[in-house]
């Protein structure tokens, strides 16, 4: 007996393979602002073990081991360190940094930040059916990270004056002394403390966003803060409205399913 013969699919009904196209490989996320974001990242991991053991010891300490709350704060401060350092590198990179590190990106300047905003906002609250697609950050992340830079400001503020509270050094009190003198410190430690799990709701937030619009631009977004780059179409790029004429890109040719649109310069 024959076996059954193959017969292929009449001509109309096959799909037809998807064009290449030329991408257009942006260098955004500049190397002072992926090391600050993975050290901001790094640090606030080990304050927030070491803080919440400082507030609320979870852990039994016999013999040697009596130094561990010595060992915690140790850890904690030089994270601290870390921390503000890191801080005050991406400040410092929002007047040297490129258009997408800039802080006018991050304002309501204009009529495309603020029409950005607003769709994006419309997308979470499943009003919109895409993004709204920028090469930097859309507007609503931009507010939102000024708002976590303000926070991180108080962080920073109380934190140094709970240190400053042991060590009483005149030089850092010339700063920070007005803190407790206007707020008990016992109320200091605990906005201090608090904080903490507004940067982890935060951090929650944050990696399922940047997850979700990594899916829905396809665009690289979760792979350029480790290199840096991200892959539009030559078209999307020329239209950013934040893009500068001194952030020339890099042509790659390769296969694209990218899924946003350009927006007109204003």
């Amino acid at each position: 007996m024959s076996s059954p013969k193959l017969v292929p699919p009449p001509p109309e009904t096959l799909s037809p393979p998807p064009a290449a196209e030329n991408l257009t490989r942006v260098y955004v996320w500049q190397l002072p602002v992926r090391m600050a974001h993975w050290v901001i990242v790094l640090s606030i991991a080990v304050l927030s073990v070491t803080g919440y053991y400082i507030y609320q010891p979870f852990l039994s300490a016999r013999g040697d081991a009596a130094f561990t709350m010595a060992r915690m704060r140790y850890l904690h401060e030089l994270a601290a360190w870390c921390f503000l350092s890191a801080v005050l590198v991406r400040l410092y990179w929002f007047f040297r940094g490129n258009r997408w590190a800039h802080w006018r990106s991050f304002l309501p300047l204009q009529a495309w930040w603020r029409r950005g905003f607003r769709k994006q906002l419309r997308y979470y609250l499943f009003l919109e059916r895409d993004p709204d697609s920028k090469v930097g950050h859309n507007p609503l992340a931009a507010a939102t990270y000024l708002v976590v830079f303000g926070v991180m400001a108080v962080e920073i503020a109380t934190g140094l004056a709970l240190f400053n509270h042991i060590v009483d050094s005149p030089v850092l009190g010339w700063f920070v002394n007005w803190i407790p003198d206007a707020i008990p410190i016992r109320y200091v430690r605990e906005i201090h403390f608090l904080i903490l799990f507004v940067f982890l709701a935060f951090m929650i937030h944050h990696v399922y966003s940047a997850v979700l619009i990594g899916i829905e631009e396809r665009s690289g977004l979760m792979d350029g803060i480790f290199s840096g780059f991200k892959f539009f179409p030559a078209a999307f790029v020329a239209s950013d409205p934040a893009r500068g004429p001194q952030d020339a890109p890099v042509l790659a040719a390769g296969r694209s399913q990218w899924r946003g649109q350009p927006e007109a310069r204003p």
